[in-house]
């Protein structure tokens, strides 16, 4: 489903140049579940921005279903980006005036679907979901977990095939750390595919593929709790 070739993204600080992307080189393929994971500075968000079309890379190609989106100007960019890509962040990003009901609707209201019919989408989500009891909260009525799963539901409310999740569980409690973990993963073995960034380790060995980032390279992967060598390899 995507493949990035040699993928570049460098900054101007200054007089300096500060490479956050180096000759990156991924493949993805449709349901994959793949966790990124490394130092503070390695290029995870970076690598993140790229995959949503947030950002544009200095060098290399990324290609989606073999479209070079490199090649895009900012209209197919969004329109690919909005019909293919959804986003779940640590902040959470939900509008306070707006009900859960109403949050997990924006995205249609945006994408110009009338108002029954987004309601009735929204709402059968929200039900499928679990979380039928929040429709009419607003976001500082919630808790931490309760607003990241109506993120969540915000996000897929389009039926993204790629879902994109920076530290998901970074404001969280371990409880509802894991009901979101449980969430994402019950999404993904639907067939959406999952790419999670995350500091906790914990929440990284639990994909089935783990990519370890270090100066922006991709320095490591393991697959499904084996090293690419093939060996054994123990989780701590």
């Amino acid at each position: 489903m995507i493949e990035l070739q040699a993928l570049c993204r460098y900054y101007q600080l200054g007089g300096e140049r500060v490479t956050a992307l180096d000759h990156f080189n991924l493949a993805i393929a449709e349901g994959d579940y793949i966790s990124v994971m490394g130092p503070s500075g390695s290029g995870k968000s970076t690598l993140l921005n790229q995959l949503g079309l947030l950002d544009t890379p200095s060098e290399g190609q990324y290609r989606f279903d073999q479209v070079e989106t490199t090649q895009l100007n900012e209209a197919a960019r969004a329109e690919l980006r909005n019909r293919n890509i959804g986003f779940v962040f640590q902040a959470y990003h939900l509008i306070d005036r707006l009900t859960a009901l109403e949050n997990v609707e924006l995205p249609l209201t945006l994408a110009g679907i009338p108002p029954k019919l987004r309601r009735e989408k929204a709402r059968a989500l929200l039900d499928t979901l679990g979380l039928d009891r929040f429709l009419n909260q607003h976001p500082q009525q919630l808790s931490g977990g309760q607003r990241q799963r109506i993120a969540i539901a915000r996000a897929i409310i389009t039926r993204p095939r790629l879902l994109l999740a920076d530290e998901p569980t970074g404001n969280l409690d371990s409880h509802s750390g894991s009901s979101v973990v449980e969430l994402l993963e019950q999404l993904n073995q639907e067939g959406i595919t999952l790419v999670v960034v995350t500091h906790d380790p914990s929440l990284g060995a639990r994909a089935t593929r783990q990519l370890l980032m270090v100066d922006g390279r991709l320095e490591s992967e393991r697959q499904s709790g084996t090293d690419k060598s093939g060996s054994a390899y123990a989780f701590r």
